[in-house]
């Protein structure tokens, strides 16, 4: 006799909805290819029972999961948010899930967390930037799960990644800000160290300075922690270090949000006395006064194309190849000629 503690099995969701148990696998893991009316009858059942799906007993069948883990550096900036989220949606659609972690910008982390989400049965793994350290590699691959690369494309890095150039992204607002005839300028990013992404968006910044002629070394830059007020505290510093810019770039929306409240606590008319332009395109930019000007990045499709390459890995035995995606430019109130 069957315990009354005992959880519903897949042969009571058959029995009660009077089907077989193959027909209640079908009706689970591939609704569409059964009738509406059979549907109905076992997802009453599966209802009325309180019936969950044996996921370890699945794993075991499969060798798969159906689970990809994600690290991201932080869960306070909204461009991973607004990335994971189309990540998750495009998993959903081929009947994934996800596991989300945070590492905190700490490379110990980031190991302890890769380990786990293994440990945990991910299939695959989506990382950020190509910068970590070096064991984690060695692990994945003698664990067999594979691992993408995003929100940057390196085409001399041989890790797959699904992202875009975050140097030449950065460049190509610089060159319309030199256009403009912008020639003091100065930056503020968060840290550069363990971040690919940063220090390409600041040789960005100087890869166009070169071309029009100026010294590098003739930019100021001050690094600080992520956030609207940490944004805020490194433009008045940057504004007692630097000869009177005429521009401020920064390497997120968030810091160039804290730094256009700073900017007219400190009584700077933006863009008439000083320009000041971001990177990512989130949503806050539209809603700055003035609107900011920025780098608009395919946050969405990169979510889309990375679940995409992934699924593909895994069910299909497709070979991960690097996909790099355009970003385009935002040229919007925040930035003007510099004052005459």
């Amino acid at each position: 006799m069957k315990s009354q503690d005992a959880s519903p099995t897949l042969q009571d969701v058959a029995e009660l909805s009077g089907v077989s148990t193959a027909t209640v696998s079908r009706c689970l893991n591939a609704p569409e290819v059964v009738t509406e009316r059979t549907r109905i009858k076992v997802m009453s059942a599966v209802e009325a029972l309180g019936y969950s799906p044996n996921f370890g007993a699945r794993a075991m069948a499969t060798q798969r999961t159906n689970t990809i883990g994600a690290i991201i550096p932080t869960m306070e900036n909204a461009v991973f948010a607004r990335g994971l989220q189309a990540f998750q949606e495009e998993l959903g659609t081929h009947k994934f899930n996800l596991m989300v972690a945070s590492s905190s910008y700490q490379r110990e982390l980031e190991v302890a967390q890769v380990r786990s989400l293994v440990a945990r049965g991910a299939d695959a793994l989506l990382l950020i930037g190509h910068i970590r350290d070096p064991s984690i590699y060695p692990f994945l691959e003698a664990q067999r799960v594979p691992s993408l690369v995003t929100w940057t494309f390196d085409a001399e890095n041989l890790k797959p990644s699904v992202g875009f150039n975050n140097r030449t992204a950065m460049s190509d607002m610089v060159r319309e800000v030199l256009k403009l005839g912008h020639r003091r300028l100065a930056m503020i990013t968060t840290p550069l160290e363990r971040n690919d992404r940063a220090q390409g968006r600041l040789q960005g910044v100087r890869d166009a300075m070169v071309e029009f002629g100026l010294s590098p070394d003739e930019l100021t830059v001050q690094q600080c922690t992520f956030g609207i007020s940490h944004g805020a505290t490194a433009f008045a510093e940057l504004m007692e270090r630097a000869a009177d810019p005429t521009v401020v770039l920064c390497s997120s929306d968030v810091l160039a949000v804290g730094a256009l409240r700073r900017a007219r606590e400190l009584g700077y008319d933006v863009p008439n006395d000083l320009s000041i332009v971001g990177f990512d395109d989130i949503e806050l930019s539209q809603v700055t006064h003035p609107l900011l000007a920025t780098v608009h990045v395919p946050h969405r499709e990169m979510g889309i194309q990375s679940a995409r390459t992934l699924v593909s890995h895994l069910v299909d035995g497709a070979p991960m190849k690097s996909l790099e995606l355009k970003t385009t430019l935002r040229l919007r109130a925040s930035l003007g000629p510099p004052p005459r």
